[in-house]
């Protein structure tokens, strides 16, 4: 394979972050001590040497320099640096416990490693950023063929048009020429070898749909005697779903479509686990404010404390939700009605502080223990509004798969809802979660909730 000067990144990036390294390790004595001469002597000589060694040791096992242009970015390469500097931390701390080394200096250590962090986040970006340069003005590119032309043939070209920075030069089509691709073509399958010779083809892209196996073996069959990387496209859209997984019998990969059950059963036990934890430690811990609300708003207008309401849950099974009351009695006493934001008359004074803050919505954490509900998740309605919600907009069925929550995007970015046309608009933020549920986006979610509590910016 011709890889023209993309040979050298490899060591060079290498060599810098060893130097990188070393220089920090040096750096960080001299700023700490003010001295250089005892960093070359016991007890520090032998601790630079164990800081090359296990650098050294996560290159070879983690191989982190060696990736896909498709990967040469700036987020990506950070992300690595810092999961080699975690590895490193942690072992440099594994061993300081046990030879109880405590006259090293942990100032030291702390600026060495931000030295190190310093200087390797800013080779990356800069690395990044002069290849892209570089590569946009026509050098150091690889020159691709697209065999088989159609729709994913003009999808693969799309992208490396709208991505000059990767540095892939597209040098044309071949196929059987029918009407279709008339004047598009490069050439035929009997002139592929010929041209890829004379134009020192690096990648050959193969788009399954379009080419039978045969003329696929073809192409990989020659592929090293002619220098060049043969890679099969196959299109996949519309139905490959997250947690896709290959599976091998004997020899032959099969492609299991149905794993997303298992990552869903997973995520349920985690994020399940994390309910009752989080909904005991807040009725825990939070009990004395709760005694202050429930005292307030008593006080402040007659009435329940508490108000109960019936909600449809997940796979559309009613549960009665709580919440403390912020309205006066009766004020539906004409039938179902949607709050109308914060200067709505039935709204107390005191109620409408506890929207603001969201602490209308605490005891909520009672029905995330009894699993009706979960922390984070979109907001149960009424069946009454999902009726009218489902006739504007029937992708609301897809909320109903997983549990409701006291939180979600919706919440965050939308608020309180005052119209059946509003709660459609915040119903777009919502879809967004069952596809994207995750530990750490339920995290994130939890964090904006706590800001928009903190901020009184409720709607």
């Amino acid at each position: 394979m011709r890889h023209r000067y993309s040979i050298l990144f490899f060591p060079l990036h290498v060599i810098i972050d060893f130097l990188s390294l070393n220089a920090a390790f040096v750096g960080a004595y001299w700023l700490k001590f003010q001295a250089l001469e005892p960093v070359s002597e016991a007890p520090y000589a032998s601790f630079w040497w164990l800081f090359n060694i296990i650098w050294l040791v996560e290159v070879l096992i983690l191989k982190p320099y060696i990736y896909p242009r498709q990967l040469f970015k700036s987020g990506h390469l950070i992300k690595q640096l810092f999961l080699l500097v975690f590895i490193h931390i942690a072992i440099i701390a594994l061993y300081w416990v046990i030879i109880q080394g405590y006259y090293y200096s942990r100032e030291h250590l702390f600026i060495t490693y931000a030295l190190f962090l310093s200087v390797g986040i800013v080779f990356r970006i800069g690395g990044v950023v002069f290849l892209k340069a570089y590569r946009a003005r026509g050098y150091n590119n690889r020159r691709y063929i697209i065999v088989g032309y159609g729709k994913l043939a003009n999808t693969i070209r799309a992208f490396y048009d709208a991505h000059p920075e990767m540095g892939f030069h597209f040098c044309g089509y071949f196929d059987e020429s029918t009407t279709e691709n008339a004047g598009l073509l490069q050439g035929g399958y009997e002139s592929l070898l010929e041209y890829i010779g004379n134009n020192r083809i690096d990648c050959v892209y193969c788009c399954m749909p379009y080419m039978d196996n045969q003329r696929l073996k073809y192409a990989v069959d020659n592929a090293e005697m002619a220098d060049y990387q043969v890679k099969i496209l196959v299109d996949f859209r519309g139905f490959l779903a997250r947690g896709t997984s290959v599976e091998y019998h004997d020899f032959l990969p099969v492609l299991n479509l149905s794993s997303q059950m298992m990552a869903d059963l997973q995520i349920d036990i985690l994020k399940r686990s994390f309910d009752i934890l989080f909904s005991v430690a807040a009725l825990g811990l939070g009990m004395p404010l709760f005694i202050v609300i429930a005292i307030v708003t008593r006080a402040t207008s007659v009435g329940p404390i508490l108000y109960a309401q019936e909600r449809i849950g997940r796979e559309g099974k009613p549960f009665r939700i709580y919440k403390f009351r912020s309205m006066y009695v009766d004020a539906e006493k004409s039938g179902p009605l949607l709050s109308g934001g914060l200067l709505d008359s039935r709204i107390t004074p005191w109620g409408r502080f506890m929207r603001q803050t969201r602490l209308d919505e605490i005891p909520q954490f009672y029905n995330v223990l009894i699993g009706d509900m979960s922390v984070v998740g979109p907001r149960p309605e009424r069946q009454h509004f999902i009726d009218q919600i489902v006739e504007i907009a029937p992708e609301y069925r897809s909320l109903l798969k997983v549990k409701p929550g006291i939180t979600s995007i919706g919440q965050i970015k939308y608020g309180y809802a005052a119209s059946i046309e509003e709660m459609v608009q915040r119903l777009r933020y919502d879809l967004l979660y069952p596809k994207r549920r995750s530990f750490l986006f339920d995290m994130w979610i939890i964090a904006q909730t706590l800001r928009v509590m903190a901020q009184g910016r409720g709607k």
